[in-house]
């Protein structure tokens, strides 16, 4: 055992990598090492990287040149990178081949070899480096670490089929693979009993579940099984495609008490030319079509989505075909991103690249409406009672308890710690662009 030994994690992307994360962390802990925040005070360093931006890459080369300080002072201290951005061609041996200090170097397809890679980089005076090019099958019964104990990630799909034309994760995540339902039941019903009151199901696109399993297994049909879960009160999922968000899917939705009226619907443009030349599979009417049925079905849902600015070729009426887009469906909110060059894409290749101070330009704008319509949104509820899940206090002013409604609003307001990790119903009295300002009330509320 390793009572006295320390390990340092730091996550880069999105939260498949944060899961990821939890199951390196999980394994760690099995061999008796504890986790601290500085790096300092450590005898391992994992990095999880991401590759989905070029600044994130950066990031990542500029701190593993800073641990050579620290290789140097401690010439026993084991340094390992992971995740995406190892994962692309030719990347690993750049920084096996740059930072030989490095020790470890390992994909996003063996993360269950975790504990035999350590051993093997512990013992070695080489880097280790151990990349798949696919993963063989779903490994089930990982160790997870998970420090919130009011909400949990769950993977239900790995990988993706979409290819979109901008995107690297088919290539550093593979092709999708779904997790049988009855270990994604089995892993729910856990959490469940440990005290968890929500869950997120994680997958590149959800709404495909199933579709590798055959025998009528499908997204719809698993959140109806997890709706009878005892003691689970929310279900929320991350990130549907709005190409196979279908009215079943939403009815079901509608009916249970538990998955949360909060739909996130990438769009990522709002003109139907370039989400063609992204390869989404869906056009501007299409995905409007799926906002109003929602709309229709779940009229008090919040809808939230993602944008990129300046795909090759977006032409100023394209951009502005996106600005119509925002105003006509009134998105509660919108991650907006700047188009990022990748690698070994098809839109690396494409002509037409937009010039960068085009692309902040719109950025601007972009965010400039958004911010207006968000604000104005969360204007209306001043005065409504919603219902709050309490996370804890908030990490900009820990006088003031934070959490969230249904439908993803963020909300915070004096309290004490005991009710963390309950659902209690909030007034709102001031509304700001990203949050709510409120007060505890003692009547409860059904839904919001």
């Amino acid at each position: 055992m390793n009572q006295h030994k320390k390990f340092h994690l730091k996550t880069f992307g999105c939260q498949m990598n944060v899961h990821d994360s939890e199951v390196l962390a999980g394994f760690l802990e099995g061999l008796g090492y504890q986790e601290v925040d500085d790096v300092k005070e450590t005898d391992i360093v994992i990095m999880n990287t991401c590759a989905i931006r070029q600044k994130a890459e950066e990031k990542v080369v500029g701190m593993i040149g800073k641990l050579k300080k620290l290789k140097r002072e401690n010439p026993s201290l084991i340094i390992g990178i992971c995740g995406c951005m190892v994962q692309q061609e030719k990347t690993a041996e750049m920084i096996k081949s740059r930072f030989p200090y490095v020790d470890l170097i390992f994909g996003t397809h063996n993360l269950h070899r975790f504990s035999e890679l350590l051993t093997e980089a512990q013992e070695s005076r080489e880097t280790i480096l151990d990349i798949w090019p696919e993963g063989k099958e779903v490994v089930e019964g990982l160790p997870i670490s998970r420090k919130d104990g009011i909400k949990a990630w769950v993977n239900i799909t790995y990988g993706c089929n979409n290819f979109c034309s901008y995107c690297v994760v088919p290539y550093v995540r593979g092709r999708e693979k779904s997790r049988e339902i009855v270990n994604i039941m089995m892993e729910v019903e856990g959490l469940a009993k440990e005290g968890y009151k929500e869950v997120t199901l994680l997958g590149q696109n959800v709404n495909s579940y199933g579709k590798d399993l055959g025998q009528g297994v499908s997204f719809a049909l698993l959140l109806e099984k997890m709706g009878n879960i005892q003691g689970l009160e929310r279900i929320r999922y991350m990130t549907s495609h709005p190409r196979d968000f279908n009215r079943e899917l939403i009815e079901v939705i509608s009916r249970s008490q538990k998955v949360c009226e909060h739909f996130h619907l990438p769009i990522q443009s709002g003109s139907s030319k370039i989400l063609d030349k992204m390869n989404r599979g869906y056009t501007r009417e299409h995905y409007l079509k799926v906002v109003a049925d929602i709309q229709k079905m779940i009229p008090n849902s919040s809808i939230t989505t993602d944008f990129i600015v300046g795909f090759p070729g977006e032409t100023e009426e394209d951009f502005l075909d996106t600005l119509e887009i925002v105003e006509k469906v009134r998105f509660d909110a919108s991650f907006t991103f700047i188009y990022s060059v990748r690698k070994g894409t098809k839109a690396a290749d494409m002509p037409n690249q937009i010039p960068e101070e085009v692309k902040k330009e719109r950025l601007y704008r972009l965010n400039e409406i958004q911010n207006r319509i968000s604000r104005e949104i969360h204007e209306v509820l001043k005065g409504s009672i919603v219902n709050v899940l309490v996370e804890g206090f908030s990490r900009e002013n820990d006088s003031y308890l934070t959490g969230r409604t249904r439908t993803n609003k963020l909300v915070n307001f004096t309290g004490n710690k005991e009710i963390v990790g309950k659902i209690i119903p909030v007034k709102i009295t001031e509304a700001k662009t990203w949050s709510l300002d409120g007060e505890m009330v003692q009547e409860t509320v059904r839904k919001r």
